[in-house]
């Protein structure tokens, strides 16, 4: 009954302030204002005749490259050049062999000798195929619906 009389209260509370002269009174309006003077139109400056106009430089522009040439110090002699190394013997490519017994690429199997073993089947095998059924935690399983 206490929480009737409290929600109550407030209701009664809120229709206060916002009711007539309350805290938020639906009587106030903001002072009407009056609305601003129109711009005054803009004085448009006279055209500017020079006649015709003007053509525009090109933005292309051709840059002529300078080459930068080094200077040699004058107080050091020039270095003698490097004597020329021996000159290296030609290498003969390696002759393909034309050997009918080996078979070619396309051909290719994997030799039988280097092979992993493969395991038989052991269809007897010591482990069960199916898991043995154990008790759950709070005793057997549910069996599933049918």
């Amino acid at each position: 009954m206490a929480n009737v009389h409290s929600e109550i209260a407030e209701l009664m509370a809120v229709k206060s302030k916002h009711g007539a002269g309350g805290e938020y009174s639906p009587d106030w309006r903001p002072q009407p204002q009056e609305p601003p003077p129109p711009p005054a139109p803009a004085a448009t400056p006279p055209p500017i005749d020079d006649g015709p106009p003007v053509q525009a430089r090109p933005a292309w522009r051709v840059v002529q490259k300078t080459t930068r040439r080094e200077r040699v110090p004058k107080g050091l002699p020039a270095p003698a050049p490097a004597p020329t190394p021996a000159p290296v013997p030609q290498i003969e490519a390696p002759k393909p062999v034309s050997n009918p017994n080996l078979p070619a690429w396309a051909q290719w199997r994997p030799n039988p000798a280097y092979m992993a073993p493969v395991m038989p089947n052991m269809s007897s095998s010591p482990r069960p195929g199916t898991p043995m059924a154990r008790p759950g935690l709070f005793g057997p399983p549910t069996p599933p619906p049918k």
